[in-house]
């Protein structure tokens, strides 16, 4: 009975606790056995709230054994990511700044998680307040990749595309501000979506970059992730950016999943020299799938996106500057060497010091510098020129096709520490996923099969029009299925049999 718990899918389980053939009770405490089974060699998790979770989970039962009518995922386990306030859960955003703080308040998108009857299991592991994409910068140690434990699981957000490939929970909430949902969900066989900029709040988010940040849906299946999205998203007051407009149907169109007719585009600067072998070879006949169920395939040139990396590193360690400034040690966090004789400048100095770790500090001081007079134009303002061609790009892209594809990264999961010594080569993980950040359109990350060279997941990314977010999840859910008819199941069942049983490793 474990073992089919946390195999099945978060829409299976969700129709089985609404039908009482299981309660929210069983299922969550089946998740949270196997994280006390696996946790200590995946390290997916900073916090699990093992009580908070069951309580959570009693009181759906009790609603849905009074007649109360709840959605297809109430009951439902989840992983949250360490950046979303969760009123009195300890939030930290994997820094030694925030070690031990508990929010008054939670996030908008955590309360909506809560309102739905999803039980939060607990907080997953990031690169420190996201910034990364091996989730090894986190100040409380790495995740590791279920694939391979050597390896990493993407970043920042890892610790979330983890707990699913290593079924510690169903469902997973991440943020995206250069990839890190897509990314991480391409390394371990996970879908991973990053929603249309203002689709989903950033309200109670723990800020890196403002007008990067997005939360969005982390999942093993397309409906799964569709279904998630659908919980979170929608206006928000209480976010500026939130966008006051209809959710796209994204369930709809992840049960539809038909591209009879749809116009697909390949971006041409997404891929050549630089990509591994197995990467283009599981990319290239994931579109001949697409193309078999009808799709119409063209190549299309997005002259511009090979500046979206460079341009991309100067406008969010500028915003992470500006955001990071609050962090000084008087109001609420780590607090360094105040022993009553040293000034409000000194502890504030000597808190930042201790409580940033290398890659915080580097790109704070990168950001500080953009921003300085005489070189504010010379690199900010021109990064943001730059990143006004690239959604020019976009704009005359999706004037010909419906949606934009490429790999989601160009290589598979990386050796831990292969990269820790060589920022330049950890940030070149996000190629392909930068340039939707910088324009603001929606975006997903979905399994393709494995690379042949070493045998670890591939992702396919799906790139729509603002606000066409339903787009992807259409595209998402046809490659799903013609990849579940080719190999007789989704990538992550091949994962099954090693950590459904509690193995120890991969």
């Amino acid at each position: 009975m474990t073992a089919a718990i946390l195999t099945a899918t978060a829409a299976d389980l969700g129709a089985r606790i609404a039908a009482r053939d299981l309660t929210s009770v069983e299922v969550t405490q089946a998740f949270l056995d196997q994280i006390a089974r696996v946790d200590a060699d995946v390290h997916a998790f900073l916090h699990v709230d093992a009580a908070g979770a069951l309580a959570q989970a009693r009181a759906v039962d009790e609603r849905l054994d009074a007649g109360e009518k709840l959605g297809p995922l109430a009951g439902v386990p989840l992983a949250l990511k360490d950046l979303f306030c969760q009123e009195g859960v300890p939030t930290t955003a994997a820094s030694r700044i925030l070690q031990g703080w508990r929010p008054p308040y939670s996030a908008t998108v955590t309360q909506r998680l809560l309102d739905a009857g999803i039980v939060i299991l607990g907080k997953t592991n990031l690169d420190e307040f996201a910034m990364g994409s091996s989730t090894e910068n986190s100040a409380y140690g790495p995740t590791r990749n279920p694939w391979d434990l050597d390896r990493i699981p993407g970043g920042s957000g890892g610790g979330s595309a983890a707990a699913l490939a290593s079924f510690e929970a169903p469902l997973a909430i991440g943020t995206d501000t250069g990839g890190s949902i897509r990314q991480p969900g391409a390394v371990t066989g996970t879908v991973g979506v990053k929603p249309t900029y203002g689709g989903t709040s950033r309200y109670g988010v723990i800020a890196m970059a403002s007008s990067l940040d997005q939360p969005g849906p982390c999942a093993r299946t397309v409906l799964d992730a569709a279904l998630l999205h659908e919980v979170i998203a929608g206006h928000d007051p209480m976010d500026s950016t939130s966008i006051d407009a209809p959710v796209p149907p994204v369930v709809d169109a992840a049960r539809c999943g038909d591209v009879t007719g749809l116009r697909i585009g390949v971006v041409t600067e997404l891929g050549g020299e630089g990509y591994a072998p197995g990467v283009t070879q599981r990319f290239t006949e994931a579109v001949e799938l697409l193309r078999a169920r009808g799709a119409e395939i063209v190549e299309v040139s997005c002259p511009h996106f090979g500046y979206a990396l460079g341009a991309y590193y100067l406008i969010m360690p500028s915003e992470v500057s500006s955001n990071l400034a609050r962090y000084d040690a008087m109001r609420y966090g780590l607090r360094a060497g105040d022993d009553g004789t040293r000034s409000t400048e000194e502890v504030m100095k000597l808190s930042r010091d201790a409580g940033f770790g290398d890659e915080v500090k580097r790109r704070i001081i990168i950001g500080t510098y953009a921003l300085s007079s005489g070189y504010y134009d010379a690199y900010y303002g021109s990064a943001q020129k730059v990143r006004t061609l690239i959604a020019q790009d976009f704009e005359a892209a999706f004037a010909q096709v419906d949606v934009l594809v490429s790999p989601s990264t160009p290589t598979t999961a990386f050796a831990l520490g292969e990269r820790l010594a060589d920022p330049l080569a950890m940030y070149a993980s996000d190629l392909c996923t930068i340039p939707s950040n910088m324009a603001g359109n929606a975006s997903g990350s979905f399994p393709c099969g494995l690379a042949p060279e070493d045998g670890l997941p591939v992702g396919f990314q799906v790139m729509a029009p603002p606000l066409a977010d339903d787009r992807v999840y259409r595209v998402g859910a046809a490659l799903e299925r013609a990849l579940t008819e080719r190999d007789g199941g989704v990538l992550t069942d091949q994962l099954a049999p090693r950590w459904a049983s509690g193995a120890k490793e991969a």
